[in-house]
């Protein structure tokens, strides 16, 4: 072990991936914890995982692929069973003569390649790639759609009636059940956030939103609409007979091992029944505030708001902004045994230990403004409250904030300098507001760039001009920024995951004496800018020079 260790020192040192100090501190740390040394690298960060794999099929004299951003021959793919594939953590991505090449985590498992010699009937050429790579490309080859046009064709046959009399044997028909199972977990794997089921003159559309974008992934015939819907709503636990009104529900399910929460809203159309689920993920780990990708400026003004002991703190922006995320990591870093912390939601979307949530019940009474003003009652430090709705929600909410408590509360604004004016336009005195908000945070969701496939370039001068580029390079001549180019790794969409952009307002003496004087918005975004605060669209493009995201994607979420 001793000699595969210096070998794998030595061959580090020799491709320059680790420096003699670096190396010396691995080997101090694998001493002291007893580890591996290809462990130890990657735990302190000196090496990626994809790097130590390089490494080791050099150490072995395997070839080593990056499966992210390699063509896999699907016929290949084919040979070797799903459940194999999983278990040995083994994929066959092509030919080699009469050999077949398999990418494997373990290229040194004779079990393994003895099984996948024996179900393939092939001679192999093992290849080594990393093991997160090899189950990401698992997952694209064998997608749950590839048997859907047979599910369809199935259920079409059987879903020709639409009387109600029929619903309940047509919804429990397998192909109908197998199809709309098959839709979840497909949404699931390709990480969207919402599944759109939407009725056409002559077809059914069903289209993922994925990283914040409407994706089409089929067009079913109409002849299924009827099951499809109904199926979604039984087990939403609502009423099949019911199809001029709207509804709204919940379902709870395990995809893939993972707790999920499906939100299930029904919209009647000229065509029949929408339907739209949002997906939330119940065992994804909560945010934390540095995690949220503020810049240092931002963070160091909303962790000051934040960690007040009263006031109002504010998150604005659209629907579908992450204003959610940002609240419960806010919560997060809030949360210790010596504060009691209760939150008004509609919906509760995520169950938060150690904290008391309110779910909205409207028919019940249950509004913000009832919740609030009994929440006040239960001598509470911090209230959370989902969204300022009305006039009587804001005005308690603002009362809170002046008497003691730490109010977080969301509200539907562009930017953060309208929220002060758009309170007063509820109808409260300008002295309270300016009084009560002591931050505002507006934020956007915008597309983050594919690493793997991420090309630079050099923007000329009037491309800069067009977006607002702010003035004064370094260097004299334009930055060097990134554009989308599509790979296997992102569905040739060019990006991958999200990143939020900020605009943060501190509401100082010299705001709140415009919100006094009942200034307009663009005089407090004025004054707000002059005292530092960075605009949304700025932020957006400080991240495009980072490579973090593209021009185009920042152009496409900020005005």
């Amino acid at each position: 072990m001793a000699n595969q260790t210096r070998q794998l020192g030595q061959l580090l040192l020799e491709e320059g991936r680790v420096s003699p100090a670096q190396l010396e501190a691995a080997l101090a740390e694998q001493r002291r914890v007893g580890h591996s040394l290809g462990r130890v690298l990657v735990e302190l960060g000196i090496l990626t995982e994809q790097e130590l794999v390089a490494t080791l099929a050099k150490q072995i004299g395997m070839p080593f692929v990056d499966l992210s951003d390699y063509t896999i021959d699907p016929t290949a793919a084919s040979r070797l069973p799903q459940s194999m594939a999983r278990r040995h953590s083994a994929l066959p991505i092509g030919y080699e003569g009469e050999r077949l090449v398999v990418a494997m985590s373990d290229p040194g498992n004779v079990f393994a390649v003895d099984d996948v010699r024996a179900v393939t009937g092939m001679e192999l050429r093992p290849v080594v790639a990393t093991k997160a790579d090899v189950a990401a490309a698992i997952e694209r080859v064998h997608r749950p759609d590839d048997n859907v046009g047979e599910i369809v064709a199935s259920a079409a046959e059987e879903a020709t009636v639409d009387d109600l009399s029929a619903v309940t044997r047509i919804v429990e028909d397998a192909p109908i059940v197998k199809l709309v199972n098959l839709l979840i977990q497909q949404a699931v794997q390709d990480r969207a956030s919402d599944i759109h089921v939407e009725p056409q003159e002559r077809e059914l559309r069903i289209r993922y939103r994925i990283d914040g974008v409407l994706h089409e992934v089929m067009r079913p015939p109409r002849t299924i609409q009827s099951g499809v819907v109904s199926r979604l709503k039984i087990m939403a636990d609502l009423d099949i007979a019911e199809r001029r009104l709207p509804q709204d529900g919940r379902v709870a399910l395990s995809v893939g091992g993972r707790g999920i929460d499906l939100r299930v809203a029904t919209l009647p159309t000229v065509y029949g029944e929408k339907v739209v689920m949002r997906i939330l993920d119940k065992s994804a780990v909560l945010l934390t505030l540095p995690e949220l990708g503020f810049s240092s400026e931002n963070f160091e003004r909303f962790q000051a708001a934040s960690h007040k002991p009263y006031g109002m703190l504010l998150v604005t922006g659209p629907t579908g902004s992450g204003k959610s995320t940002t609240l419960y990591a806010t919560l997060n870093s809030l949360n210790d045994a010596s504060r009691n912390i209760v939150t008004i939601e509609d919906p509760v979307e995520y169950r938060l230990a150690g904290i008391n949530q309110v779910q909205v019940n409207t028919r019940a009474g249950l509004t913000f403004a009832a919740a609030l003003r009994s929440i006040l009652r239960c001598d509470p430090d911090i209230v959370l409250i989902g969204e300022i709705r009305d006039a009587e929600t804001a005005r308690i909410a603002v009362e809170s904030a002046l008497t003691g408590h730490l109010v977080l509360a969301t509200l539907h604004t562009n930017d953060a300098p309208s929220a002060i004016t758009r309170l007063t336009e509820m109808g409260l005195e300008p002295f309270l507001v300016a009084s009560a908000v002591d931050c505002v945070l507006a934020q956007r969701l915008a597309r983050r760039l594919c690493d793997k496939c991420r090309e630079p370039y050099r923007p000329s001068d009037e491309a800069l001009a067009e977006v607002g580029w702010p003035a004064g390079e370094p260097d004299g001549g334009p930055p060097k920024l990134f554009r989308a180019v599509g790979c296997a790794a992102c569905g040739k969409t060019g990006y991958h995951g999200r990143l939020a952009l900020h605009e943060v307002m501190a509401v100082t003496e010299e705001v709140e004496r415009l919100c006094v004087e009942r200034r307009s918005s663009n005089e407090v975004a004025e004054l707000a800018r002059a005292q530092g605060m960075t605009r949304l669209r700025h932020d957006g493009l400080a991240k495009a020079a980072l490579g973090d995201t593209s021009v185009e994607e920042v152009m496409r979420v900020v005005v």
